[in-house]
């Protein structure tokens, strides 16, 4: 295999830089520090932020799901280190756990991996080190725009028929307020056919952005299309800790709903934007209004949207609330709205404020003008965990509508995705079950031919991000549900078992498609610091407007990851 890195983009260059510095322990770290000692030592470096894909998420869910944590919010991912190590101190010191020892077992892994120990003035980490090998046999749907997705929740990594590689590591650093995380891989995916011109140029023609010879468009992956060998920064943010808040740039993880398979308003299905963002970790109370609406919690978000085609380069910000009105309701309201471009609108702060502060619709001329306030989506979600059963049931659902104010107001026109939780089956204490379903082809002349949920009259891309959805997998005008059954052999180690059935509609799609996927995956520790992940996957699905038949894709995904020792390096 001829593998070779393609030129990363200026910005993803100068946190390579930064990071190869950082690594290096050369001037950007102050010379104090460089003539410091250098040891191995327990290590938290609390401002970090947790990704997404950790195995602590699932753990805290199941913490909160046995009736235990309720601090956490839910809706408004990821936390800090700082963050979790608080909501874990709150759980021991609120509640005796020697009556439940499937609770008690997880809050003590949490525990050991978040101590509330005191802070050294600079710390460096090299977190964790990982190799994929992803092989694929048949045939995989990657285009979550239209047809749909095989591999989902994938931070938007290449996938194609054949061996798919990934080899990437990640490092995180603190001083005083100041904190730094990244991580970066080597991805490869096979070259493939792709879609044929006729079906190429009517998606895109369907969109409203015909394919032009000689330029790609993200969204419709027409073939032929090349063999992938790039090094992507996945993650890579460096933030500021202030009056509770992280203030920070760069590429950060994001899931804005309570769900499993999906988040309508933001997820880790496509690949990560560079964002400005301000974060509020920490739940505060309003004088009087918590007193009926409980502590709440918000972030904002604002960055730059690529593989559109036109307008090219849009914005995009996002901003969220969520509040707690009983330790057992958590309820959320988030708005993400998509503007300007190049030849359409200029990115200023007038275009901003504009498509900030506008909550109604407008004209046809507005809308293609320089004033238009851009493509305005908003959602609603809530959890509950049940009367008499929180210690097992937890009830939630996530919703988005376009061009409404929310859900709430409109609901005959919302995407809906509920879902239930049982954190434990009866008679096997360390099995749970999680039931999801989700339409986005609600029941409005609106949703007609794709044109409703995920996109707008201007901006035809959408709610994408390099040509990969960065909400629900569902996508536009799709019904599907989803099951999981886990059964934990430890808090870090799992079996699980999942189904998944989506369809797609016929008036967006011609003919339709149907996917049907069952999985089996294996989290194992072998060490205290290896861990090897296994996963096997099998689907069928129909698209006679891609291919004729039933069609059949194996997967079968292999990854050793390695979470080495802290390296420490500190003066005092």
């Amino acid at each position: 295999m001829n593998f070779k890195c393609s030129k990363p983009n200026a910005v993803d260059a100068v946190f390579c830089v930064f990071l190869s510095l950082v690594a290096s322990g050369i001037p950007c770290i102050p010379s104090a520090l460089a003539q410091g000692p250098t040891k191995v030592q327990p290590y938290n470096p609390v401002d970090v932020y947790v990704p997404i894909d950790s195995w602590v998420y699932p753990a805290l869910d199941r913490l909160r799901g046995l009736g235990y944590l309720d601090r956490g919010y839910f809706g408004l991912r990821p936390w800090t280190r700082r963050s979790i190590a608080q909501m874990i101190q709150s759980v021991s010191s609120a509640a005796s756990l020697s009556d439940d020892p499937e609770a008690f077992e997880v809050l003590a892994a949490l525990r050991r991996e978040f101590p509330l120990s005191p802070q050294d003035s600079v710390t460096i980490r090299y977190d964790s080190v990982y190799s994929r090998v992803h092989g694929i046999a048949g045939t995989p749907l990657r285009d979550s725009y239209h047809l749909g997705q095989s591999v989902f929740g994938d931070y938007g990594r290449p996938y194609q028929s054949g061996i798919n590689i990934l080899q990437g590591a990640s490092i995180s650093a603190q001083a005083a307020r100041f904190s730094l995380f990244f991580r970066g891989e080597y991805q490869h995916a096979p070259s493939a056919p792709g879609y044929s011109p006729s079906l190429a140029a009517s998606l895109a023609a369907n969109d409203g952005v015909p394919l032009v010879v000689g330029q790609l468009q993200a969204t419709v992956p027409a073939g032929p299309l090349p063999e992938i060998n790039v090094f992507r920064v996945v993650e890579a943010n460096l933030s500021l800790r202030l009056l509770d808040h992280e203030i920070s740039f760069g590429k950060s993880d994001h899931w804005l709903g309570p769900d499993r398979a999906g988040s309508f308003i933001y997820s880790n299905n496509a690949e990560n934007l560079y964002a400005f963002q301000i974060d509020r970790v920490e739940p505060f109370q309003i004088p009087l209004l918590s007193r009926v609406t409980g502590p709440f919690r918000y972030m904002f978000m604002v960055g730059s949207l690529q593989g559109h085609t036109y307008p090219n380069d849009p914005w995009m910000h996002t901003e969220k609330i969520s509040f707690k009105p009983t330790e057992n309701v958590e309820i959320g309201f988030a708005r993400s709205v998509i503007w300007g471009g190049k030849g359409h609108a200029p990115i200023t702060v007038h275009s901003f404020l504009k498509s900030f502060l506008s909550l109604q619709n407008v004209s046809t001329a507005e809308k293609e003008s320089r004033d238009d306030p851009g493509a305005r989506f908003s959602e609603f979600d809530f959890t509950w965990r049940l009367p008499f059963l929180r210690h097992w049931a937890t009830l939630y659902c996530d919703t988005i509508v376009h061009d409404d104010v929310s859900a709430v107001d409109a609901p005959r026109h919302a995407g809906l995705r509920p879902g239930i939780y049982l954190a434990m089956v009866p008679w096997i204490p360390k099995m749970d079950l999680r039931v999801e379903g989700a339409n986005t082809d609600p029941p409005t002349g609106r949703s007609l031919r794709g044109s409703y949920l995920y996109t707008e009259s201007i901006q035809k891309q959408g709610y994408t991000n390099k040509g990969f959805l960065m909400g629900d997998v569902a996508g536009r005008e799709g019904k599907d549900g989803e099951g999981w059954l886990d059964y934990h052999i430890s808090p870090r180690e799992t079996i699980d078992f999942n189904y998944r059935h989506a369809k797609v509609a016929k008036d967006f799609v011609a003919s339709g498609v149907t996917q049907n996927d069952f999985g089996l995956g294996i989290q194992k520790r072998v060490h205290e610091e290896t861990e090897i992940s296994l996963r096997v996957q099998q689907e069928w699905w129909k698209a006679p407007v891609y291919l004729p038949g039933k069609q059949s894709d194996t997967s079968v995904i292999v990854q050793v990851q390695f979470f080495p020792k802290g390296l420490s390096v500190f003066s005092k």
